[in-house]
């Protein structure tokens, strides 16, 4: 069972790692103004992070298994829709709905994990999930770069929705032994409050904001590195690459016992560090070599942050709140993204001041995380 939801969480990540290199230039083919089109781009993160609260929400109330069912359907029939977008307002639309629906598969998805996951061995979990994270972060610019140029972004789209009603249709019959039926009267209810006021899930949450917000950095800033020293616009990619595969294999080589013998929140602290580190160290490359070196280390930051985040969250949450714990969590992801490339493109610090500034954001929460212990919700 564990290994199926390892796949839905690939496809759900690989649905949004598809959109990256084709959403933009797809909104201008469309007649859109550079305002519309970075709408467009954003649109699908702002209605994610309410779909992931949501989920959060039901999940709890109702379960992973119907939540993650009803994720993977609506998902499948909101891609379809981008066929039908000939206008760039038809496009906001389709966008919105695609977010928000998308967002109810992942902390469903998690949840089910991190249920099923004997608690000694929930870091070793988190990585292999993790590594199919990784894996689509490699994958899916890839897979739509190259399937748009030689037909359309709606056919790359349409690939992806047959892969998400198949698996919710595989959902129905492999998980189905699995779900838990829920007790409304004997549920715990804790106050969204309750969520930002203890130490462990306020740490995942702030931790999985300033992932994706180096994230978006790294996205906006680094192609005009790359551009500002004179290399091709391919290094780009391949230095994307160098960080995803350094990424995917700290999660699968025995190096992921390490998440399972270290206390989370060091193994947090060391990701953010190195992950600062490396922008500082982007910020002064002025080489190819340096470049790579920077990616490698930012490689093993995220391999150690994610798995972080995730026992970190299943540390400080119980069976019956975690749901909820997921959708903010996701909400982070998701609101960490928008922050990171419109918070620097709006500071006009420059590629080189943009790179310090996010790294030294980064060192100061390492420090942060380390100042205070967490108390598990009940």
């Amino acid at each position: 069972m564990k290994k199926f939801i390892y796949v839905i969480v690939f496809f759900s990540f690989f649905d949004l790692f598809t959109q990256l290199p084709v959403m933009s230039t797809f909104a201008e083919s469309l007649g859109a103004s550079a305002f519309i089109t970075g709408l467009a781009v954003g649109m699908y993160s702002l209605s994610n992070t309410f779909g992931n609260i949501i989920s959060g929400f039901l999940t709890d109330r109702r379960g992973p298994y119907k939540i993650l069912i009803a994720g993977l359907f609506t998902t499948g029939l909101a891609l379809l829709l981008y066929t039908f977008a000939d206008a760039p307002i038809m496009l906001l639309v389709v966008r919105f709905i695609h977010g928000l629906v998308a967002g109810l598969i992942v902390p469903a998805a998690f949840t089910f994990l991190a249920n099923e996951t004997e608690q000694e061995k929930r870091g070793k979990s988190s990585a292999i999930s993790g590594a199919f994270v990784g894996i689509a972060a490699i994958t899916g610019p890839a897979f739509s770069g190259i399937l748009a140029s030689r037909t359309s972004v709606p056919f790359v789209f349409n690939i992806t929705a047959a892969c998400m009603l198949v698996l919710a249709f595989l959902s129905i019959f492999i998980l189905k032994s699995t779900q838990v039926k829920k007790d409304s009267s004997t549920s715990t209810h804790v106050p969204i409050r309750a969520f930002f006021k203890n130490a462990g899930t306020l740490k995942a949450f702030i931790g999985a904001f300033f992932l994706m917000f180096s994230q978006g950095a790294i996205a906006y800033l680094l192609p005009l590195k790359v551009q500002e020293l004179g290399f091709d616009s391919r290094l780009s990619g391949t230095l994307m690459s160098t960080f995803g595969i350094v990424a995917v294999l700290v999660f699968l080589l025995p190096t992921n016992r390490i998440f399972d013998r270290v206390k989370p929140i060091k193994t947090l602290a060391l990701g953010i560090s190195l992950m600062g580190l490396s922008q500082l160290l982007i910020s002064q490359a002025d080489s190819n070599t340096l470049l790579y070196i920077a990616m490698a280390c930012y490689g093993f930051g995220f391999a150690f942050l994610f798995p972080s985040l995730n026992s970190l969250l299943i540390d400080s949450t119980t069976v019956e709140v975690r749901g909820k714990a997921y959708g903010y969590f996701y909400a982070f992801f998701s609101l960490g993204v928008v922050a990171g490339s419109s918070l620097l493109g709006w500071l006009s610090l420059g590629i080189t001041g943009g790179f310090i500034f996010t790294g030294i954001l980064l060192l100061c929460f390492a420090g942060v995380t380390l100042l205070d212990r967490k108390t598990a919700l009940a």
